[in-house]
């Protein structure tokens, strides 16, 4: 008797469940049903009244609602910063009931929530703040140990930058490849810069490529601008100007600045596709909108010289000042010698010294040559012949053959350094075999021949063997 009554009361236990079940399940997809037809306070009553009743997929759904700012209960008036935080504070309360109930998304999406939340070094984080962030990998672990392509990238991201998890690309390589075989995109694409760069891997292009390939193929602009860069440098595969112009214009297509303002330069050059300066323009200006320095600075250089656009020194000013005022060294130089000869301004060696020298500290090697002019010359300040050979040093261990011959000319006459004929030697020798102006190499070919009748064969023995030195330690 007594275990019949069990058995009905463990019956009754079932129905009651089922009907909880059923009952939950049916208000969750009439939230499905409201949110598909853009009723978002007709979504979130029904997912509420679901995830009430624990069932996850509702909680989950719901805190995306509150994350995506989809709720009709928002305070207009409110604080806006206070009114997004309350919300993922919400959502966060939402997918940590599903996640809790071992709901694979919502443990993914908390861990990306928390992680977001706490992005500066673990050192600037307070002890419950710490304690938060720990959680993340934990989060991506229990979604990703149920295969969950998604979490298994963002626990692989963990571990390649080392956060709340000891650095280890090899444990990255892990989780990226058990996600890239799944078919993420994201996944596919950091699977092959690992390769490229051999980052917990041995490097190795093919493998890098093929990876490259199948998340370009999915649309990952990214990936496609990287396999053009693979394409125009011959690296794993055959150097190929057209088959990387064809992946950046994908790339570029889909808005990705980087992919268009190099397209602008594979126009500009004619690599791989005709020359055609006002489509290279289109393409740099396009970067540019995007706020892309580089794009700036070519942009300004082809209205200097008025290609593919007219001339116009006032409109290639703005475009320098734009990409200088993001610290484009290109751009401030030309700032300094725009100034510095009066071109579409007033001739100003001051204001040619300070872009000169703001270009010269960023290691630009023509500002630091420009530089060392001015102080040559005295040119807006007083002559200072050690300044001048200081940045002509900067500019000539660079490898730039005509500060190379202007530091050797330093040397043969003394100005700012003792006289020293081998050094001058030296210099004239690496300038005349790195110069690619024949009126640079010329000019160096001549000087290190008119001191060479000044100097012993020893001496000139200890200056070549210096200028074959310098050039193997500066070997790429």
């Amino acid at each position: 008797m007594a275990r019949g009554l069990e058995a009905i009361k463990n019956r009754q236990q079932a129905l009651v469940l089922f009907g909880v079940e059923t009952g939950a399940k049916k208000s969750f997809l009439e939230g499905v049903a409201a949110e598909k037809r853009g009723d978002y306070a007709e979504a979130v009553k029904w997912y509420r009244k679901a995830a009430d009743q624990g069932y996850a997929e509702a909680q989950f759904n719901l805190g995306i609602m509150y994350q995506e700012r989809r709720t009709p209960d928002l305070d207009e008036e409110a604080d806006a910063n206070l009114s997004y935080a309350l919300d993922l504070c919400e959502a966060e309360h939402w997918f940590r009931l599903a996640a809790e109930q071992g709901y694979a998304k919502a443990q993914s999406k908390l861990g990306v929530l928390l992680y977001d939340a706490h992005m500066p070094p673990p050192q600037e984080l307070g002890e419950w703040e710490v304690e938060r962030a720990g959680e993340v990998p934990k989060w991506f672990r229990l979604a990703a140990d149920q295969g969950y392509a998604e979490a298994q990238f963002n626990l692989g991201m963990m571990y390649h930058e080392g956060r709340s998890v000891p650095q280890d690309y090899g444990e990255a390589i892990k989780w990226f490849r058990l996600a890239a075989d799944q078919g993420y995109a994201e996944a596919q694409f950091k699977l092959g810069i690992m390769y490229d760069e051999g980052r917990g891997v041995p490097q190795d292009y093919a493998e890098a490529i093929k990876w490259l390939r199948l998340a370009a193929d999915q649309g990952k602009a990214e990936a496609q601008f990287n396999l053009g860069v693979t394409y125009a440098n011959g690296q794993g595969v055959t150097q190929d100007y057209a088959a990387a112009v064809s992946w950046y214009r994908k790339a570029a297509d889909q808005g990705y600045a980087e992919a268009q303002s190099i397209l602008g330069v594979m126009y500009a050059n004619g690599q791989g596709i005709p020359q055609d300066y006002a489509a290279a323009a289109s393409w740099f200006r396009k970067a540019a909108d995007q706020g892309h320095s580089h794009a700036k600075f070519n942009l300004g250089r082809m209205h200097y010289v008025g290609h593919g656009v007219p001339q116009d020194y006032t409109e290639a000013i703005k475009w320098y000042h734009l990409a200088a005022d993001q610290g484009h060294a290109g751009a401030e130089f030309m700032l300094g010698a725009i100034n510095k000869y009066g071109k579409g301004v007033s001739q100003d060696y001051a204001e040619a010294i300070k872009w000169f020298q703001r270009a010269a500290e960023r290691g630009d090697p023509f500002a630091q040559c420009s530089l060392a002019v001015m102080y040559h010359e005295g040119k807006g300040l007083p002559q200072d012949h050690a300044e001048a050979t200081t940045w002509y040093r900067r500019a000539a261990e660079q490898g730039y053959a005509n500060a190379q011959l202007c530091l050797g000319l330093m040397y043969m006459n003394g100005l700012g350094v003792p006289q020293d004929y081998v050094q001058a030697y030296m210099w004239f020798e690496r300038a005349a075999r790195s110069a690619s102006d024949r009126e640079v190499r010329d000019e160096a070919v001549k000087y290190r021949d008119r001191i060479a009748v000044h100097m012993t064969p020893a001496q000139i023995a200890e200056a070549e063997r210096l200028a074959q030195e310098w050039t193997e330690s500066h070997a790429s």
